[in-house]
């Protein structure tokens, strides 16, 4: 028995020693330098909506940049309240990012009370990649031709102006409200299922305004059947140089939209530094800022710090837009 404890000693400590060397090295597999396994984007929306497009569009490059497979999974339902939780409550680790955006992250949580998430608690910003404008568009059988026009009949008739948007809350909704307030007018909303609907009533004079991003009317712009009256954005855009902005009639008014990239709360610093770097570059490749000109979207591509700053501003404006028009959070 002596001969046996003997001999089992070192025997045993050999064993131990190579356990835990073993374990130090599947350990420094699972930590090695960011990323080491593939990176899942999650799509709060149905596949072929803008963040979709956007994310497949710059996948390869970040694919081939970071040298781990991209993966784009669509998680949508609740108007994106789903994918956005899912990826509020994931492990902090930069393997699972969400395709966020404004209407997700300050306009839902005021307007939604079924929003599970904090946009500003738990999730850490990687990245303000691209901006859009919404257009303001009208049937041909309405008395005015411009929108000048529009506000003018819009005051001399209180109420009678019939807008359309894909939604009640949502940001079209909101951003119209915000232009009526400034404007000086008042309107009847008519809220949506999406764009196709919205072209096809304006288009059947059932409903006089609309209001929506510039990719589901441009078609129909093009072939006359609808009008574009306004732009959003802050300056003209070069798509429609002839087209005036709101901020023409309404001083100092604007509301664009932006689309994003957020990781949980908690991801490590060096992470998000490296992923807004990636998705950037991505983003200013000259064939992708071309091919996101046709969906209406400007890159941006941001620090994580800008990304903050406009997401805690917008955030605080559109709270604020809320309760100053009385909207009840449904």
């Amino acid at each position: 028995m002596s001969y046996i404890r003997h001999h089992l000693h070192p025997i045993l400590g050999l064993f131990l020693l190579f356990f835990g060397m073993s374990h130090a090295f599947v350990g420094m597999a699972q930590t090695g330098p960011y990323p080491n396994r593939p990176i899942k984007f999650i799509i709060p929306f149905p596949p072929g909506n803008t963040t979709d497009i956007m994310t497949r569009l710059i996948a390869p490059k970040l694919q081939e940049r970071l040298g781990q497979s991209i993966v784009v999974e669509n998680k949508a339902g609740a108007s994106g309240i789903i994918g956005m939780d899912f990826v509020a409550k994931s492990k902090p680790d930069g393997y699972t990012i969400v395709a966020s955006q404004g209407g997700t992250m300050v306009v839902l949580p005021h307007t939604n009370k079924a929003t599970t998430y904090d946009p500003i608690k738990d999730f850490a910003p990687i990245a303000l990649s691209t901006a859009n404008y919404l257009v303001v568009v009208s049937s041909n059988n309405v008395p005015f031709k411009t929108f000048p026009e529009m506000l003018a009949w819009a005051k001399a008739n209180p109420g009678k102006l019939t807008v359309a948007t894909n939604g009640e809350g949502g940001f079209p909704h909101l951003t119209f409200e915000h232009l009526a307030k400034a404007g000086g007018i008042s309107f009847t909303h008519i809220p949506y299922k999406g764009s196709a609907a919205i072209v096809t009533d304006l288009g059947g004079g059932q409903v006089m305004v609309g209001i929506d991003g510039i990719s589901g009317p441009a078609p129909h712009i093009r072939s006359g059947l609808i009008k574009l009256l306004a732009v959003t954005n802050k300056t003209k855009i070069s798509t429609w140089p002839n087209t005036p902005t709101v901020a023409e009639s309404i001083p100092n008014w604007d509301s664009n939209g932006w689309f994003s990239y957020s990781a949980p709360a908690g991801t490590p610093k060096e992470i998000i530094n490296k992923l807004n770097a990636e998705i950037n570059r991505a983003m200013k490749s000259p064939e992708i800022v071309e091919q996101l000109a046709t969906y209406g979207l400007t890159v941006v591509a941001e620090s994580p710090e800008y990304f903050a700053q406009e997401l805690l501003k917008d955030y605080n404006k559109y709270g604020k837009l809320v309760k100053d028009i009385g909207f009840a959070p449904n």
